[in-house]
């Protein structure tokens, strides 16, 4: 009987598990044996902060649970410690945890799952690097105002030169005018 009990409430575990990880788009995974206290508390505020849960879950219910959601191949991924960050920030959980594997040397990345396809620890320092969305929506627009921006400078150049000529020729011009007339007397 009690084993009964015990599975049932390891497949509600799992269910509960399925349910919070199935609308994220990016999950990283990481061993983070070795983190000071202070550190691991430090790495949770900034995940908090961005949005980005963070959470310790056993290999074997991790296996279960990405298997439910329709991946595999991460058995590797699951040896050792492991801890997933998640949210349905694409980029978010990429950025702090690249940021703190670098600070903090016992922070490694294991791998990830990234907008649905299994991704190493490269590809995860390689889509923190991405600028966050704002910086993004400024560079595109920048990059297509810039042609215009260039052009409005160009014309302002042509009309100072313009003026520059235009005023050096006119004192030239009213001298040339001048000696073509001819005084009465």
């Amino acid at each position: 009987m009690a084993s009964d009990k015990i599975l049932a409430a390891k497949q509600k575990h799992v269910e509960e598990l399925v349910e919070a990880l199935k609308g994220s788009t990016t999950y990283v995974f990481v061993s983070s044996r070795g983190l000071t206290v202070e550190q691991d508390t430090v790495l949770r505020s900034d995940l908090r902060k961005a949005g980005v849960q963070f959470k310790v879950i056993k290999n074997t219910t991790l296996k279960l649970v990405f298997e439910k959601l329709g991946f595999s191949g991460l058995e590797d991924t699951f040896k050792g410690p492991t801890t997933v960050a998640f949210s349905n920030d694409l980029i978010a959980p990429a950025k702090v945890i690249a940021k703190y594997a670098e600070d903090y040397e016992p922070l490694e990345i294991k791998s990830a799952i990234i907008d649905g396809k299994i991704s190493t620890a490269a590809d995860v320092i390689a889509l923190s690097k991405v600028p966050d969305p704002t910086t993004l929506y400024t560079q595109v627009a920048y990059s297509m105002l810039f042609p215009f921006t260039k052009l409005a400078m160009l014309v302002k150049a042509v009309a100072e030169k313009n003026e520059e000529n235009s005023g050096a020729s006119a004192p030239a011009a009213e001298e040339a005018a001048a000696p073509a007339e001819t005084p009465a007397e």
